[in-house]
């Protein structure tokens, strides 16, 4: 990107310094000839004149007046789908050849400088009403299109925070192929990550060095595409609220297990996956009256119960199963209570 910008930024403004170079000819401030062997190739000045510029400008100025372009348009771009994208190029066109047929009607005369103006004008006003008339109405321009199903459905990048990468659990929800979109891990992200890998504290470097492996097997698999993007807010100390202004601005979704973060995006009117409230929607349903199979495993906490688990982890309280630690037995639920710690299920032995 930044070379094929480099090389238009070059031609454009060595173009430019031309055209100035022969409007100022042609009032007369420099000769059309010379005397002598050279005026042959004095003739040739624009084309030599227009490489000299062109060489000068790529090797100087287009160096850095190329990267920043290119950073912001990569930022741009990341905000949209390729969907808008192609309708924004759509409109352009349009307002691109209304200004030609505008101008053939006007017969502008465009030797002279007040046409050349008129011209120019002309395009860019146009191509930009164009692009503003596409995005005034791009919402129904994606209902006529979804209608015919030309176009499909979009799906929003997915920004993974802190939390929910040392979890570990999205590298298996990736992998199922459940997950649709870009996956994006911002810098700011992977910054913490090495901190928290380098930390003290064994507890907290053990998770860090998690995360940073959980991150390889990201980068490694093939279901999904994975993009490391490096930006920062400097005026934003905290990473959740650089996620979440990362979020609306590329108009993404934040994948993340925080209760805290959860709260706050919804607020923000971001949109939020979070992983704990998938398992607890993919727990298996129990029923009261329903009977199963289950192997208490320890005691429990008040006087004869017992205790048992579903495969999802879902505790199950037996009453009088005390005897029975380490036997399978049958039961029958009799109660399912529904905590903000999760779900418990109450059950009885039958028999």
């Amino acid at each position: 990107m930044r070379g094929i910008l480099r090389f238009l930024i070059s031609g454009v403004l060595s173009g430019i310094f031309t055209s100035g170079v022969i409007q100022i000819e042609k009032i007369g401030i420099i000769p059309e000839h010379i005397a002598g062997p050279l005026d042959l190739i004095y003739l040739n000045k624009e084309i030599i004149l227009y490489l000299l510029f062109f060489g000068l400008i790529y090797f100087t100025v287009a160096i850095p007046i190329a990267s920043k372009i290119a950073r912001k348009l990569d930022e741009t771009l990341n905000k949209y789908p390729m969907q808008e994208i192609l309708m924004y190029i759509i409109g352009l066109g349009i307002g691109l050849y209304v200004a030609s047929l505008a101008t053939n009607a006007f017969k502008m005369n465009t030797e002279n400088l007040a046409g050349e103006i008129f011209v120019i004008f002309t395009y860019i006003g146009l191509g930009g009403f164009g692009i503003y008339l596409v995005h005034l109405k791009k919402s129904e321009i994606k209902g006529w299109l979804s209608k015919t199903g030309d176009i499909l459905a979009h799906s929003e990048p997915k920004i993974l925070d802190t939390s929910v990468i040392i979890d570990g659990r999205i590298l298996d929800i990736i992998c199922t192929g459940f997950v649709e979109g870009k996956i994006i891990i911002p810098s700011f992200v992977l910054d913490e990550l090495r901190h928290i890998a380098d930390s003290s504290d064994s507890l907290k470097r053990n998770r860090g060095r998690r995360g940073l492996d959980i991150l390889n097997e990201l980068k490694n698999t093939k279901m999904i595409p994975v993009e490391i993007m490096e930006i920062d807010y400097s005026d934003l100390e905290e990473v959740d609220s650089k996620l979440l202004r990362l979020a609306g601005e590329i108009q993404g979704k934040v994948i993340t297990n925080d209760f805290n973060l959860n709260k706050v995006a919804k607020l923000q009117k971001v949109k939020v996956l979070n992983i704990n409230d998938l398992a607890n929607a993919i727990k298996q349903v129990v029923l009261p009256s329903e009977e199963m199979t289950v192997t208490v495993i320890k005691e429990g906490k008040e006087h004869d119960q017992g205790l048992a688990y579903l495969n999802d982890g879902t505790m199950i309280v037996v009453e009088g199963g005390k005897k029975y630690v380490g036997c399978t037995i049958k039961v029958v639920v009799s109660t399912v209570l529904q905590t903000s710690a999760g779900r418990m299920i109450f059950a009885k032995i039958i028999g």
